[in-house]
């Protein structure tokens, strides 16, 4: 019973990280080095992680998606998707993936001459499944070293952890005062009941060896 306890909660923290992994904001220091378009089929096993049509567009199984190439700092490359959120999840509430796209077309830049900006975005890459982190937001840094500090994240963080203590206090009292007891008396009654039994059981073996004759122990 202990190993399903904690499979139960190794899986739902697992799982509670990866949700919280892929939905939070994340920032990467990149080069922006092109914008495309290109014709996108959303009916297999990757449409879980694109967003939606455009706002006020009609739902399709293929339709455009933008897409904003980059390069990090040590040479790696990094390719977004520009979609709108909407009011779907998760809530960034984006409907001006046009505009995103006119402003990463606007900051392009080479190795040379390098325009170095900070992308805000959520979700993952995965060349495997062709799926590609949505950009959020574009702002322009001094350089590839600037150290950006997720205030968002750390306050959200820590405000799920109080929120999480909170619960499991408040449940750990209401489980002390009400469960726990009403536990030992069902145990006790259990108990009770198999003392009951079990003398009832040793007064009709007495009977039984006093009907065959036999003397009493």
């Amino acid at each position: 019973m202990g190993y399903v306890k904690w499979t139960f909660i190794i899986v739902f923290w697992l799982l509670l990280g990866a949700l919280l992994h892929y939905a939070l904001p994340q920032r990467d220091i990149v080069r922006v080095t092109g914008t495309e378009i290109i014709r996108k089929d959303f009916s297999g096993l990757s449409s879980w992680f694109y967003a939606q049509n455009d706002t006020g567009d009609a739902v399709t199984e293929n339709r455009d998606l933008r897409l904003i190439n980059s390069t990090r700092p040590n040479g790696n490359v990094m390719v977004y998707r520009n979609e709108d959120t909407g009011f779907g999840w998760p809530p960034y509430f984006k409907v001006d993936s046009s505009n995103l796209h006119a402003e990463a077309a606007n900051v392009i830049s080479t190795a040379a001459d390098p325009q170095w900006v900070a992308v805000r975005h959520y979700g993952w890459r995965n060349p495997f499944l062709s799926i590609y982190p949505n950009a959020v937001a574009i702002v322009p840094v001094e350089g590839p070293d600037v150290r950006l500090i997720p205030w968002f994240n750390i306050i959200f963080l820590t405000f799920l952890a109080a929120l999480f203590w909170g619960i499991y206090v408040r449940w750990r009292r209401f489980r002390q005062a009400r469960i726990d007891p009403a536990l030992d008396r069902i145990e006790d009654r259990w108990d009770a009941a198999g003392a009951n039994i079990d003398a009832r059981r040793g007064r009709f073996r007495r009977w039984l060896d006093t009907f065959k004759g036999k003397p009493r122990v």
